[in-house]
């Protein structure tokens, strides 16, 4: 995998000591020298490694960092913290130079580091920094090596809470391919609002995207705990059914509020707030709703007049875009129906695609 970083992280300009660095390395690569025998290990290990020296300029980079961070060219010879100073909490900056001079932990440190950009997905880093040669008293070179945890760790995460969302579907006849398809609708107008950026979507990045991908399907998670005698009733719900089943936002938003994302908790509990104020729990109106709810509202909606239920027929898709039309301003955000209206044909066509 490949990570490229934005302009704030943009390298150094190119020096002597750029055309000095990659000199070494020619000495490194050719196995002469006495310097030769302390980097080989490293030429070919799958694990990006750098060496820098004590003032923490890089001296040197195997080809697995280099593949790794495209967005660098020539590492050897700019400084590690202009580089990846923002990767790191501050905290962390501080421990690592202090350990570098002062050799705290015998000049070793270990944590992590979480790469990001708006058009990459963050990716999550251990960070291991120890000495090059361990039997000086005071090293001058030292050794970073780099380890991506990024899919493991998020593999992990997601498989809790897809069993969640298993969970919810036993409760719930209405879910089948449903969140399925939100999921995609959703992804599908995150894309579209990237593409548009500016002031309004400047929250739209490649994480946002990569996020409510996955987390819209848990829009209605809280239904779980919703009485199966009011969430599969045939017919319309009384006025003190209505009020029980729409405690499944403020459920829904309870079991993910340990999702180390608040996209999960926001969707859960607003995606049935209304742009004019009229929805619930809380009655938010405007921007007040979070983003990624606004979305969902407009998704969920889509799909839900799409779908045959006990108490209504299954709409046809040119009838169910015309009620979304109709909601602009008052059950929808105009901005996003503005965006909607740009792809509803890729919504006609994700719909027949997990068709249930």
């Amino acid at each position: 995998m490949n990570y490229l970083f934005d302009e704030e992280l943009e390298p150094l300009e190119e020096s002597d000591d750029v055309q000095d660095a990659e000199e070494l390395n020619e000495v490194i690569e050719d196995s002469s020298g006495i310097l030769s025998s302390s980097y080989i290990p490293f030429k070919a290990s799958i694990f990006p490694v750098l060496i820098f020296n004590k003032q923490l300029k890089i001296i040197y980079a195997n080809e697995s960092c280099e593949q790794m961070f495209t967005g660098f060219k020539n590492l050897p010879g700019k400084y590690f913290f202009d580089l990846f100073g923002k990767a790191f909490a501050i905290e962390d900056v501080r421990k690592i130079r202090d350990t570098i001079l002062n050799g705290g932990n015998g000049f070793s440190w270990k944590g992590t580091a979480q790469l990001k950009t708006r058009d990459t997905v963050s990716v999550q880093i251990r960070v291991y920094i120890f000495p090059l040669e361990m039997d000086l008293s005071i090293p001058s070179d030292f050794v970073v090596m780099f380890d991506d945890f990024t899919e493991e760790n998020k593999k992990l995460l997601r498989s809790v809470f897809l069993s969640l969302l298993e969970a919810s579907k036993l409760k719930d006849n209405d879910t089948g391919k449903h969140i399925i398809r939100v999921n995609e609708y959703s992804k599908l107008i995150s894309q579209e609002l990237f593409k548009i950026g500016g002031e309004y979507f400047k929250r739209i990045d490649a994480d946002f995207i990569d996020n409510i991908g996955f987390l819209a399907a848990m829009h209605d998670v809280g239904k779980i705990g919703t009485p199966d005698d009011i969430l599969n009733k045939e017919g319309p719900l009384t006025d003190w059914e209505w009020a029980v089943m729409r405690e499944h936002t403020k459920n829904g938003a309870f079991i993910l509020s340990t999702y180390p994302n608040p996209m999960a908790k926001e969707i859960a509990l607003s995606h049935h707030e209304k742009w004019n104020g009229s929805g619930y729990p809380f009655r938010l109106e405007g921007d007040m709703i979070p983003l990624a709810a606004r979305i969902v509202t407009i998704t969920d909606v889509y799909d839900a007049l799409r779908m045959e239920r006990s108490y209504k027929p299954a709409l046809s898709h040119e009838v169910s875009i015309d009620k979304i039309f109709e909601g602009s301003g008052t059950h929808f955000d105009p901005k996003l129906v503005d965006v909607f209206k740009t792809v509803t044909g890729e919504f006609e066509r994700i719909f027949d695609k997990y068709a249930d």
